[in-house]
């Protein structure tokens, strides 16, 4: 976090990112976040006192902050929930370890969950790391280039278009022809349809929510009319 974009943003104060010991909060000799589950099992279940200690102080510095659960149980994180969640006064990340959360920590205390994907992780700490990052980038000034985040894959529903750079020809693999025209109209014709091409081998679920006009669609149509 203190690398790259979001540590330049931290430090041109774009971002304000602080990082919370769930033990300050617990009690006892040892500090105990977690417990063994009622009815038994294996592993250990994250304590609701200390979590809802934690929260009620942050809160209070931050009272519009939506709290938001690092769990694999959540709804798949997507672009379209970090362009979402970039406008928030501010965010709350509740990272788990163990077996999980104790349920009324779900029921009572947080505002949505999230995973990463159908997979298990150690701990809750690196899908916040990802989301944070996602997030950041449509937060005012944090990219240099403020229409940077605008052509990203997922932003209009898409997958990217395929990039080049210097040199044209490498081993034989040459830059097409059209990215060297100078030709911004046949460039933007050609890229749109490198995206449709991609997103359509690539990620074909992702045209069902897309919002595609008819040129797209008649595209599409030939497309798969060529691959048959």
């Amino acid at each position: 976090m203190e690398e790259s974009i979001l540590g330049r943003a931290i430090r041109q104060q774009l971002l304000d990112l602080q990082v919370h010991n769930l033990r300050d909060w617990a009690e006892g000799k040892h500090l105990q976040t977690d417990d063994s589950p009622y009815g038994g099992g294996d592993g250990m279940v994250m304590k609701p006192e200390p979590v809802g200690r934690a929260l009620a102080a942050l809160k209070e510095k931050a009272p519009n902050s939506r709290v938001l659960l690092m769990t694999p149980q959540g709804q798949p994180f997507n672009q379209g929930h970090a362009i979402r969640l970039a406008q928030e006064d501010g965010l709350i990340f509740l990272c788990g370890r163990y077996a999980g959360f104790d349920e009324r920590i779900r029921q009572s205390m947080v505002d949505e969950e999230f995973s990463l994907g159908d997979f298990v992780l150690t701990g809750g700490e690196l899908p916040a790391m990802v989301m944070i990052d996602a997030i950041s980038r449509h937060r005012a000034g944090v990219l240099g280039n403020a229409s940077s985040a605008e052509t990203d894959s997922f932003a209009d529903g898409l997958l990217e278009f395929p990039q080049y750079t210097r040199p044209a020809d490498y081993q034989g693999m040459k830059v097409p022809q059209v990215l060297l025209s100078g030709d911004h109209g046949k460039i933007a014709s050609w890229r749109r349809e490198q995206q449709l091409r991609r997103t359509l081998q690539r990620r074909p679920d992702l045209l069902e929510t897309a919002e595609l006009s008819a040129l797209d669609l008649k595209i599409i149509e030939e497309l798969r009319r060529k691959a048959q």
